[in-house]
């Protein structure tokens, strides 16, 4: 394990306060509040070797940038269609893995990842009016 460097915790925690999956640029601007002097390029690598030591989850969507998850537990997301928010949905996961590597013992699958897609809380609410 590499040394939690004060860079590197200051990025941790910010992915951790935020309760929106940020992206860098997003959490480049917010621990430039706390380290004014930190370049996008530090942050960049060390948002590269929270993912290496398993603290953070990448969240990667064609056309996007990506995010960041610092809930490390097996979950999944809703993507709300009204504002794009990530929303992590706390439920039982099925085992989709066996079934697949029994049918394609071919194949080295390495995970799987679900989304669903909806309306967060707030959308839901201005839609009612």
């Amino acid at each position: 394990m590499r040394r939690l460097t004060r860079q590197r915790k200051a990025v941790l925690e910010v992915v951790r306060e935020a309760k929106n999956h940020p992206d860098a640029a997003w959490i480049y601007q917010e621990v430039r509040k706390r380290i004014p002097r930190i370049s996008l390029g530090t942050v960049y690598r060390n948002l590269e070797a929270l993912v290496e030591e398993g603290h953070l989850i990448p969240i990667t969507r064609a056309g996007e940038a990506t995010r960041y998850d610092a809930n490390t537990h097996p979950h999944l997301h809703l993507v709300c269609e009204g504002c794009g928010a990530l929303v992590d949905l706390e439920v039982g996961l099925p085992d989709l893995l066996t079934p697949l590597r029994l049918a394609h013992p071919d194949l080295e699958v390495r995970s799987v990842e679900v989304t669903y897609r909806g309306l967060c809380p707030e959308c839901r609410r201005s839609l009612r009016g």
